[in-house]
């Protein structure tokens, strides 16, 4: 434990902030995750709107800091292969 003053407002900063990004990648998780689902489940129009709603959220994470741009590029691409694959 941290004996300064000023590490232990760092130490309690850093929790505040680690549980705050735990939600937000959780969230895009979530979203990822709607996207699989639709498509396992052959819901064309379902995949659609579930990446629509994704790729926002995707992009602002990159921005928060919570994955690298490669990461988001990775998912995107990913997923979006997927909801091509259901129109075809």
């Amino acid at each position: 434990m941290a004996n300064i003053k000023s590490a232990r407002k760092r130490a309690r900063q850093a929790e505040k902030t680690r549980k705050h990004n735990m939600g937000l990648r959780s969230m895009m998780r979530t979203k990822i995750k709607k996207v699989v689902n639709a498509c396992d489940a052959g819901d064309k129009d379902a995949a659609v709107a579930a990446y629509k709603d994704a790729v926002p959220v995707i992009d602002s994470m990159i921005n928060k800091g919570i994955v690298t741009k490669n990461k988001a590029a990775r998912h995107k691409s990913r997923l979006n292969t997927r909801v091509k694959a259901l129109s075809a």
